[in-house]
C-alpha cells in the first residue's frame, strides 16, 4: 500500500513538471476561491433570542467559513443556547469575558481573530435568507476596486430602513435633515438629505458616502488598513466615522439594493438611556473629531449644546415608556 501511494505521488510530481501551466492555473483557481470565503464579525450585548434566528440565518451562507461572536455580555441562559449551537456548528468561535467594550472595540476584537478575505461586520438582530453573502460577494467581483459594500437593509414590513444608506454627515447635513431643508430647494446640491432611505429607490450596485454598521461587507486588508473602528466611539457613530475615513482615503462603498437582509433595531434589553447618552456622546466625538478645521469652535460647542439638550429632552418620555413597558412585559 505504501508503495502504491509513493507510486501516486511520483506521478503527480510528474504531471506537475510535465504541465507547469496547468498546475498554476490550479492554483489561481484555488487562491480565487479562497477569496471568497468570509468571516462574519457579530458584537452581540443583551440582545435576545434573535441572536440565534441571526447565528441560523449565517450558518445558512456557503461563502462564510468563520462565524466570530463577540459576547459583550448576554444573558447566561442565552449563551447556554449559543454554545449548543457552537458544539453542532464548527465554524462559530465565541469571544468573551472582555465585559462590555463597546461596539467599536468589539468589532476590533472580532476583526483581529478574523482569517478570511472578506470580513462582514453584522448586527446580531439581522436575518439573511440562503446566498446572501454570495451574492453580496459577486460585487466585488464586477467592481473590483471597491472598498466597502452594504445591501438593502429593510425592516420588518419591507420598507428600506432610514440610515442604512446616507450622506456623510457634516453639521450642514444634520440642519438639513432635521429641520428638512431640502424641501425648500430639493434639487441644490447644497440642500441634500443625509438619510436616503425616502429618496428614489436605486434598482442597481452605485456608490454611498455613508452605511451603517449593521452589515459592513470589505476585504479584511481594508479594515485593518484604516485601522478598525475608532474605540473613541463606544456605541453609535463609528461606522459613519469608518465611512468618513474611506471616503478620505480615496475608496469607495457601493449600496447593492438586490440583495436584502432584515435587521430589527433595538433588540437589546438595554435602558434607552444608556443607549441616547453614548449616541450624544459619539455624535460631539465625531464633530469634534472631523471639522475642527472648517468650522469655528463656537459653532461645534453649540452644536455640542443642541446635542446634549435634545438627550435631556427625550430622556424623561423615553425613560417613562421603558418603565412602562417592562412593567407588562414581566406581568
Amino acid at each position: 500500500m505504501k508503495a502504491s501511494n509513493k507510486i501516486l505521488k511520483d506521478k503527480e510530481e510528474h504531471k506537475i513538471l510535465l504541465y507547469p501551466s496547468r498546475h498554476r492555473d490550479l492554483q489561481a483557481k484555488l487562491s480565487t476561491h479562497a477569496k471568497r470565503n468570509c468571516s462574519v464579525i457579530i458584537v452581540s450585548y443583551k440582545t435576545g433570542d434573535i441572536l440565534l434566528d441571526c447565528l441560523k440565518s449565517v450558518f445558512q451562507q456557503d461563502s462564510v467559513k468563520q462565524v466570530i461572536l463577540v459576547d459583550n455580555g448576554n444573558t447566561r441562559s442565552l449563551m447556554q443556547q449559543v454554545n449548543i449551537l457552537a458544539d453542532e456548528e464548527p465554524r462559530l468561535e465565541i469571544i468573551t469575558g472582555q465585559g462590555n467594550v463597546g461596539f467599536a472595540s468589539g468589532c476590533n476584537i472580532g476583526a483581529r481573530r478574523a482569517r478570511d478575505h472578506y470580513i462582514l461586520l453584522l448586527n446580531p438582530d439581522s436575518i439573511m435568507g440562503k446566498g446572501v453573502i454570495s451574492e453580496a460577494l459577486d460585487a466585488f467581483t464586477s467592481h473590483p476596486d471597491a472598498s466597502v459594500l452594504t445591501v438593502r437593509i429593510e425592516n420588518l414590513d419591507g420598507t428600506e430602513q432610514r440610515g442604512a444608506r446616507r450622506n456623510l454627515m457634516t453639521p450642514w447635513t444634520c440642519v438639513v435633515e432635521q429641520f428638512r431643508l431640502d424641501r425648500l430647494a430639493p434639487n441644490h446640491p447644497h440642500f441634500e438629505r443625509l438619510n436616503l432611505n425616502e429618496t428614489t429607490p436605486v434598482e442597481q450596485i452605485s456608490p454611498v458616502q455613508c452605511i451603517s454598521g449593521a452589515f459592513m461587507l470589505m476585504p479584511r486588508n481594508i479594515y485593518s488598513d484604516l485601522g478598525g473602528m475608532d474605540e473613541k466611539y463606544f456605541l453609535h457613530v463609528e461606522d459613519v466615522d469608518f465611512c468618513m475615513r474611506v471616503e478620505r482615503a480615496g475608496g469607495t462603498i457601493l449600496y447593492d439594493p438586490n440583495v436584502k437582509v432584515m435587521h430589527q433595531k433595538s433588540s437589546s434589553d438595554v435602558f434607552p438611556g444608556f443607549i441616547e447618552w453614548h449616541k450624544a456622546k459619539s455624535f460631539c466625538t465625531y464633530f469634534n473629531k472631523h471639522f475642527q478645521n472648517q468650522y469655528p469652535k463656537w459653532v461645534l460647542n453649540i452644536f455640542a449644546t443642541a446635542i446634549y439638550l435634545r438627550f435631556g429632552l427625550r430622556l424623561v418620555p423615553t425613560t417613562i415608556l421603558w418603565l412602562f413597558n417592562k412593567t407588562n412585559s414581566q406581568n
